[in-house]
């Protein structure tokens, strides 16, 4: 355990950060497993709006650091190519 009063602080500020970014995380992944979910049941209209909300998530996530821009970017890529496929 830290003994300095800083290194206090860290440890709780980033307990706090570590936190925020698993929420954002899990809530991203929950995004892309729902327009995974239309995807495989062929439903086109579903798939859609749910790339839409996960492109949201993704994007949000991306400006508030969770997610490097060049992942977010990839990771929506492959949401568009799977969701194109499938019309």
């Amino acid at each position: 355990m830290a003994n300095i009063k800083s290194a206090k602080k860290r440890i709780l500020v980033n307990q706090t950060k570590a936190a925020r970014n698993k929420s954002i995380k899990s809530s991203v992944k929950t995004a892309i497993k729902k327009v995974d979910a239309a995807i495989a049941a062929k439903d086109a209209d579903a798939a859609k709006t749910a790339l839409l909300a996960a492109t949201s998530a993704i994007d949000k996530a991306a400006s508030k650091g969770v997610y490097h821009k060049n992942t977010a970017s990839r990771k929506i890529s492959r949401l568009n190519l799977a969701v194109n496929k499938l019309a």
